[in-house]
């Protein structure tokens, strides 16, 4: 296997982008669109799983692109880090395709038109691998615009007047993040005479302190954007919720963690002995209570849950900032618990919403009794967002306030206290929003949705009378599929919590000793 490994990297880039220009060609076969789209997603989640346990075996997997040898040519790299952010992906952007290939076939709105949701949706794929397998800072720019570019697409798609103004915020946020980027590169290169990170980890430690600090500070701006960290996360709940569901999710899902990847894998490999910890540590804080503060305020469940995702971004720097194996540990399990359970819950506010025919916590009410289904696909991965034990979300949170008791120093101590007080307003928020939304008769809502009222009131009638009631979905079958898929996925990470912390841990040790990582790419040459 030791030898496929090189010839597999590249795989998980270049499938989606040749399958991105087949779908182009299918555009007027839907059908045969739709199966080569699904067909390229479960090739890229098997070849993921394969580098995975291949790179867990025998160690990082370099791959010179077009045969020109690092630090020249332009690098990928697959090590245990890269290899479980591509296969979380697979799992959670193939999952996503299949609910949004199921709402199109029955929906007449065009909220994902196929002929060009599927090619964007195939490039953002191309670019999320790309991002994680960069050994460049150049082609990780790269992966970021590709990815992107076909986010602009994705979010208009419908060319609502809302979506449209929330994509011209996302435009232009993203471009001023790319413009910062880009710029931190320029100076890097002119500073140390490569963009390969391998060689800079070793080249920047002899800059000057003041021009380290310049550099540092750009790419954690550019960086910081991306992830929606505190004070530069205010665009995001105004943009995600108006997406179509399925972006939505996969937004939510991934491209924030895209930003934290980067901020793992520059950290350890360029900035290992970094003099940024503090103000790292206090951003996280802020994430943490600004994020959940904002979720209290709202009353729509998309708005909600795009403030969660805010805050709970703060616990994954929180980690990294700790600056320690264990601290890398636990962000790296709880990155992936978040990408989990992040896509579940917009997946099943999307059958929410599809329901209900709203996601306002002031219209909707009775869907427990109105749909079972769709409340238990709510309300697992509700309940891991908030940390309730003993699922994943707990056993990340832990981590984290584990590996800062380790610290003993008075800034991680006051961040534990702000993970609490944000797990325990999540669950406030969660509960309210459930109780709002599935628990209370429709009838007492602010704006009582009619048909959801006639529906729940028919039903306690039949009730009652102690007929039988044949419970609908309500929503094409599909969709509860997938959405369910990754529910059980957030759930095997509570069943499964030891291997994944396991694999975690060797990723952090990876990590903490960036020699292997430079040894892999040069050859222990400069």
């Amino acid at each position: 296997m030791i030898d496929l490994l090189p010839v597999l990297v590249p795989l998980p880039v270049l499938l989606p982008l040749i399958g991105a220009g087949i779908a182009l060609i299918l555009s007027k076969h839907t059908r045969a669109q739709n199966i080569v789209s699904i067909a390229i997603l479960v090739a890229v989640m098997v070849i993921a799983t394969m580098i995975l346990f291949g790179v867990d075996a025998h160690g990082p997997q370099v791959v010179a692109i077009g045969g020109w040898q690092p630090p020249a040519g332009i690098v990928l790299v697959a090590d245990r880090l890269s290899a479980l952010m591509l296969i979380v992906s697979a799992l959670v952007t193939l999952c996503v395709l299949v609910y949004a290939l199921s709402q199109d076939a029955n929906d007449d709105s065009n909220e994902t038109p196929i002929s060009v949701f599927n090619p964007s949706y195939l490039v953002l794929c191309a670019g999320i691998a790309n991002s994680f397998l960069a050994g460049d800072l150049f082609n990780l720019y790269v992966g970021f615009e590709m990815f992107l570019v076909a986010s602009y697409v994705l979010l208009t798609l419908g060319a609502t007047a809302e979506r449209i103004r929330a994509g011209v915020t996302y435009v232009i946020i993203s471009l001023v993040s790319s413009v910062i980027f880009l710029a931190a590169i320029g100076v890097i290169y002119a500073a140390c005479g490569t963009v390969n990170m391998a060689q800079l980890s070793e080249r920047i430690s002899d800059l000057p302190a003041d021009v380290q600090m310049i550099l540092h500070v750009l790419l954690l701006l550019g960086f910081g954007i991306k992830a929606a960290i505190f004070p530069l996360s205010f665009w995001l709940p105004d943009s995600y919720p108006t997406a179509p569901a399925p972006v939505t999710a996969v937004f939510a899902g991934l491209l924030t963690k895209v930003g934290i990847y980067a901020i793992i894998r520059t950290e350890t490999l360029l900035f290992a002995e970094s003099s940024l910890r503090v103000p790292l540590l206090i951003a996280a804080g802020l994430t943490m209570l600004v994020g959940i503060f904002g979720a209290i305020a709202q009353s729509e469940i998309k708005r909600i849950v795009s403030f969660t995702l805010v805050s709970h971004i703060g616990y994954m720097l929180f980690g990294v900032a700790l600056g320690t194996s264990v601290g890398l540990s636990a962000a790296i399990y709880y990155t992936v618990h978040h990408i989990i359970v992040q896509t579940a819950l917009f997946l099943a506010i999307g059958l929410v919403e599809m329901r209900g025919g709203s996601t306002s916590t002031r219209s909707l009410g009775g869907l427990m009794v109105l749909s079972p289904v769709i409340t238990i696909i709510f309300f697992i991965p509700a309940l891991n967002l908030s940390g309730i034990p003993p699922f994943s979300g707990f056993i990340g949170k832990v981590a984290l306030f584990l590996a800062g008791f380790d610290d003993h120093a008075w800034l991680p101590t006051v961040l534990i206290v702000a993970g609490t007080v944000t797990s325990l307003l999540t669950l406030y928020v969660i509960g309210r929003t459930f109780n709002l939304a599935f628990w209370r008769d429709p009838a007492d809502a602010e704006e009582p949705n009619e048909d959801l009222v006639e529906e729940f009131t028919e039903r306690k009638k039949t009730l009652l009378a102690g007929k039988k009631w044949k419970s609908q979905i309500g929503v094409p079958p599909a969709m509860v599929a997938a959405t369910s898929v990754v529910v059980i996925a957030s759930i095997v990470l509570t069943v499964a919590a030891e291997p994944l912390w396991d694999m975690s841990n060797r990723a952090a040790e990876n990590l903490s000793t960036p020699i292997d990582y430079v040894t892999n790419v040069l050859g222990g040459d400069e």
